[in-house]
């Protein structure tokens, strides 16, 4: 609600009633922040950082221990130091959420926390899975397993100690990483998965830093990992890497004006097929190649492609379209025409040229030959995704974005090795 109606709402209240209320974590909580229904043994929490991961861990004991007398609870950390100070101590911790009424005991040197009720909770040492052997636990609190220094070690001990109560449950939280344990956890029976970004908690963030993180972060890699809780993943066999990907991203201002933009066309099979992918590369001054764009548009009509190369071929001064002719070389020239697109066109065989024309572009970006300037999400995804022969592991069932990217870029690689400049070809 706006801060005025809040502030007279909050008046409102009764002392007590207002106490209540702050530590009424069913009344704050988002609905992100949820335990998720039906029968789940863990709940794997893939947030990024500042979400609220800590304080939903935090919360979920709490309410668990409250609860549940006598229950035996394991709060496992990547180190007892994390355990100590995240977990328990720190903003979001055990100790700072609860009312005075009910606040546990910290017994530091025992790695004990206790309730009135007899439930206690033990810290671990993900690092020491050993420590795990032995005792025997009804509920779990995993925080950052994806760090955990011998994560599937750990897990495996924990789990066998998972054996007393009606319904032993594990809640893990962490910002997601491609390790082992998290790989195998996502596929898991009986893990309920929730997904969370940064954005979600702007309201107890500091809008300079969002907007910060935005703006360095957002869209590459480690942005669309710790900011927006993706999981992000290589593909075996796949030409291009996410960390080669990373290797080659410049700043959009720090390419300068292009000497010369080829567009690359992936067009749908059909009106209402796939996206048409459509793709800006460009030669720079300094002899390099560099991703400019990515004006792909999703199952539009052909009409709508057509004018969306127009205007992309208009913002670039492009002097070339490179299409693939799926459909037709004569048919895409003539759709363009329509559009009143009036550059060379040049139509490439997807089903000959495709795996023969990927695999050079992708040993350019090895060699440093070709940048990234700027943040493309959905097309390095589908990078990510060609295989070496051909094969396609990507996003969605074409890579049509990808596709559209290694047309445009071959062409001007095959400038460069033949030392041509820009010219026109009548077709």
């Amino acid at each position: 609600m706006p801060a005025a109606e809040y502030a007279a709402w909050s008046r409102r209240l009764r002392g007590d009633a207002a106490a209540s209320l702050l530590f009424d974590w069913t009344w704050w909580r988002r609905g992100d922040q949820c335990p998720p229904e039906g029968d789940w043994h863990v709940w794997l929490l893939l947030a990024g950082r500042g979400f609220g991961k800590t304080r939903t861990g935090a919360e979920w004991v709490r309410s668990y221990a409250e609860a549940h007398p006598g229950a035996r609870i394991a709060l496992v950390a990547a180190s007892l130091h994390e355990a100590r100070q995240v977990m328990v101590e720190g903003e979001s911790g055990l100790l700072a959420i609860a009312p005075d009424e009910v606040q546990p005991e910290y017994e530091s040197s025992l790695r004990r926390v206790s309730w009135a009720n007899g439930a206690i909770a033990t810290l671990y040492s993900a690092a020491e899975p050993d420590s795990l052997r032995g005792p025997e636990h009804s509920a779990a609190w995993c925080d950052e397993v994806a760090k955990w220094p011998q994560g599937e070690a750990a897990w495996d001990n924990l789990m066998l100690t998972m054996r007393i109560g009606e319904n032993p449950r594990v809640v893990a939280t962490t910002t997601p990483r491609g390790v082992p344990l998290v790989r195998r956890l996502i596929r898991e029976k009986g893990v309920a998965t929730t997904a969370g970004r940064t954005q979600a908690n702007s309201d107890n963030l500091s809008p300079r830093w969002l907007a910060t993180m935005g703006s360095i972060y957002g869209g590459t890699r480690l942005g669309r990992q710790e900011l927006d809780g993706e999981m992000l993943e290589d593909v075996e066999g796949a030409l291009w890497s996410r960390t080669l990907i990373e290797r080659c991203r410049v700043e959009t201002d720090a390419i300068g004006k292009p000497a010369r933009v080829i567009i690359g066309v992936a067009p749908p099979a059909s009106a209402n097929g796939d996206a048409c992918g459509l793709v800006l590369a460009a030669r720079l001054r300094d002899g390099r190649l560099a991703v400019v764009e990515d004006a792909s548009v999703e199952t539009p009509p052909p009409a709508l492609w057509a004018q969306a190369v127009a205007a992309a071929a208009a913002r670039w001064g492009a002097d070339r379209i490179v299409a693939e002719s799926n459909m037709g070389g004569e048919m895409v020239t003539a759709t363009l025409r329509q559009a009143d697109v009036t550059l060379p066109v040049v139509a490439v065989h997807a089903s000959v040229g495709k795996a023969r024309r990927a695999e050079p572009v992708a040993l350019a970006y090895e060699r440093g030959q070709v940048v990234h300037a700027g943040a493309f999400a959905a097309l390095e995804d589908q990078l990510c995704g060609l295989q070496v022969g051909g094969g396609y592991a990507g996003p969605g069932r074409s890579p049509d974005r990808a596709d559209a990217c290694v047309w445009a870029l071959a062409a001007l690689l095959d400038g460069v090795r033949k030392g041509r400049g820009p010219g026109v070809r009548r077709m």
